[in-house]
C-alpha cells in the first residue's frame, strides 16, 4: 500500500489517497508546492492518516471513533478500529484487534520490529499488550485525559522496571484525530437531547 498526492492542476492544495481503491478527498493540508515528485508525506503521517480512517469506520458504526494499524516493513499486517459495543466486547479496542492481526500475520506474539499507529493514546490494557507483545515503537495522536495510559493519568508505557520498553512518538496528527472525538461526542449529546 503506498501514499501518493493528487493534484488538481493550477492548485497548491494536496490530498491524501492509498490507492486507487482508496481514495480520501479531503484536503489535509494547504502547500505551496510546484514540484510534487520532491514532495513526501513524512512516514509517521503516512500510517497515521490510515488509523483514522479506521476510526471512522468505529464511528460510522457508533463506536467511539479510535484506529490503530500496525506496519512492519513499509507494509500494513494489522489493522483495527474500536468495537466494543458492536461486539459486547470489552477487549474490542481498536489496538488489541490490530495488535492481534500483527501476531496472525507474522506467525509470532513477539511483534519486533513493528510499529503501531494509533489515534489515541493507549489505555492501560492496550500499553500492557504493547508491552507483552515485544512491540517496537507506539506512534499516536491525542493524549487520553480519561484513561491515558502513557502519562496522562498513568504512566504504564514508560515504567522503567518492565523488560520491555516501547519507543514512543507522540502527537503525530492530533489535531485530527482530537476533531474526529470532538465530532463524534458533540453529535452523540446531539442525538441524545432530541430523544429527551
Amino acid at each position: 500500500m503506498t501514499v501518493g498526492l493528487h493534484y488538481r492542476p493550477g492548485e497548491a492544495s494536496r490530498v491524501a489517497y492509498w490507492d486507487s481503491d482508496c481514495y480520501n478527498d479531503r484536503v489535509v493540508s494547504e502547500l505551496n508546492v510546484t514540484n510534487r515528485e520532491s514532495f513526501s508525506m513524512p512516514e509517521d503521517e503516512k500510517w497515521m492518516w490510515l488509523a483514522l480512517e479506521e476510526a471512522k469506520k468505529a464511528a460510522a458504526l457508533g463506536e467511539v471513533p479510535i484506529g490503530a494499524v500496525a506496519v512492519l516493513d513499509g507494509e500494513v499486517i494489522g489493522s483495527g478500529y474500536n468495537r466494543k459495543e458492536s461486539d459486547l466486547d470489552p477487549t474490542a479496542h481498536a489496538e488489541i484487534i490490530a495488535l492481534r492481526e500483527a501476531a496472525v500475520k507474522v506467525q509470532n506474539w513477539r511483534l519486533i520490529g513493528v510499529t503501531l499507529y494509533c489515534t489515541l493514546e493507549p489505555c492501560p490494557m492496550c500499553a500492557g499488550a504493547m508491552i507483552q507483545g515485544r512491540l517496537s515503537r507506539l506512534v499516536y495522536g491525542g493524549k487520553d485525559t480519561r484513561f491515558g495510559a502513557d502519562g496522562s493519568i498513568v504512566n504504564v508505557m514508560r515504567e522503567p522496571s518492565f523488560n520491555h520498553q516501547v519507543e514512543i512518538t507522540s502527537g503525530i496528527l492530533e489535531e485530527e484525530s482530537a476533531a474526529l472525538l470532538q465530532d463524534f461526542f458533540r453529535d452523540l449529546r446531539i442525538k441524545r437531547a432530541k430523544q429527551s
